[in-house]
């Protein structure tokens, strides 16, 4: 096995850059959350509040705004119609919370219209969590197999592993859709003023490249596997 050297695989170095993408991604959103979650909106409306007048604004009556434990926490469940909004965003007047509770209903008016990257992402989810599950049991027990058979079950393993990045891959028109979405009915409805979209826009920005670092962390770990595919091979 050709990429192992002792105990040692370099192929950890790709692990190691996604995480530091992540994490540098996730400290970014958290820090642009936190300040200008103390900017409170001029109209003074809640999470919860925008989240009603958003969705009205779009005539949707059948999705239900529920409370969530937690921070950043909040998601659109198109199984059930909900849109699940965090203790930071459900009771908060802020012009964060404004804007990620218009995040969230975005995704709810793209299952409105059939948004299709959201019907092929929700379609993905089934195969991805199998993937996830199988993919790298697969690629382990291929590397202790030393016959060819080994290689196609790694190769399994790959294929497998792809469906997560393509889940990513899709994630993200389904993510800035949501967000230009958010933004131009918040416009449009003046439930924040212009200087406050400018804000927003901030805060959704640095959300949204969250899974842009998701991606390309995904596509590292790809590119891992195939390595660790091709040295077996060899």
């Amino acid at each position: 096995m050709g990429y192992y050297y002792g105990w040692f695989d370099p192929t950890y170095i790709l692990v190691i850059i996604g995480m530091i993408i992540g994490l540098i991604a996730s400290a970014n959103v958290k820090g642009t959350f936190n300040r200008y979650s103390k900017v409170r909106s001029m109209g003074g409306m809640t999470g919860a509040q925008v989240a009603k007048r958003v969705l009205e604004s779009q005539g949707i009556y059948d999705v239900e705004i529920r409370h969530v434990s937690g921070s950043l926490t909040d998601h659109y469940d198109p199984r059930n119609k909900t849109v699940n909004l965090s203790d930071t965003v459900y009771g908060s007047t802020s012009v964060a919370a404004a804007g990620v509770a218009a995040h969230e209903c975005g995704h709810a008016v793209q299952h409105n219209v059939g948004y299709a990257p959201l019907s092929i992402r929700s379609a993905l989810v089934p195969v991805v969590n199998f993937g996830a599950n199988i993919s790298w049991p697969l690629i382990i027990i291929g590397l202790f197999i030393r016959s060819e058979f080994g290689y196609y079950v790694i190769l399994a393993g790959v294929i497998l592993f792809s469906f997560a990045v393509l889940f990513q891959l899709v994630t993200l028109p389904v993510e800035f859709n949501a967000s230009h979405r958010a933004l131009e009915i918040l416009g449009d409805t003046r439930i924040l003023g212009e200087d406050e979209l400018k804000y927003t826009r901030k805060v959704l920005m640095a959300a949204a490249m969250t899974y842009v670092a998701a991606l390309a962390s995904s596509i590292l770990q790809f590119l891992r596997v195939i390595l660790i595919a091709n040295s077996r091979k060899r």
